[in-house]
């Protein structure tokens, strides 16, 4: 299944100011993560991004936060945003089947948050480049698990040429000069 601009959205789990730091390579990821939010909004992709308990965990590091408007954060103490009452309304209200995650910690919030909405009947696309956890071997184990239960491991330019999904387009051009070169 391919992704398509039309029925995904972004979902960015918790890339907080305390948490972030003790990340590996949280500098690779959280470029990752700006990179692609400013891609979906040139293409009008809907953006969700969740916060772990902000009162323990900070709010979202100012290189995401700056990027997106208020009302896209959704706070939740729950592990999983599908968890979250109030996340899964906000994911629900915007009517994509598609959903594209990046975040920490990917054998934490993302793993759980990316099965969770598996068994509600999304397709989970998981941006490899995107996640990270505290330790490296605990992103490969939940990279092999997500993949196992039917998570959908892409890399973040297969993202942008599937939402793009034709040279030869105005949008094409823009957005590979920007961020394709």
């Amino acid at each position: 299944m391919l992704m398509r601009a039309e029925t995904s959205c972004l979902l960015v789990v918790d890339f907080q100011e305390r948490l972030m730091p003790a990340i590996y390579q949280a500098d690779q990821v959280v470029a990752t993560a700006a990179w692609l939010i400013q891609i979906a909004q040139r293409l009008g992709i809907p953006i969700l991004a969740s916060e772990q308990y902000p009162k323990g965990l900070g709010p979202t590091v100012p290189a995401v936060r700056a990027l997106l408007p208020a009302d896209a954060f959704m706070e939740k103490i729950h592990f999983s945003c599908a968890a979250e009452l109030e996340c899964m309304r906000r994911i629900d209200m915007l009517a994509r089947n598609q959903v594209i995650l990046v975040g920490a910690e990917a054998h934490v919030c993302v793993l759980q948050t990316a099965l969770g909405l598996r068994m509600t009947g999304k397709e989970i696309y998981l941006v490899a480049d995107g996640v990270s956890s505290r330790s490296p071997r605990d992103v490969e184990l939940a990279l092999e698990r997500m993949r196992a239960d039917s998570v959908r491991i892409v890399s973040r330019e297969m993202v942008a040429f599937e939402w793009l999904h034709e040279a030869g387009t105005d949008r094409f051009r823009a957005v590979s000069r920007d961020f394709l070169r």
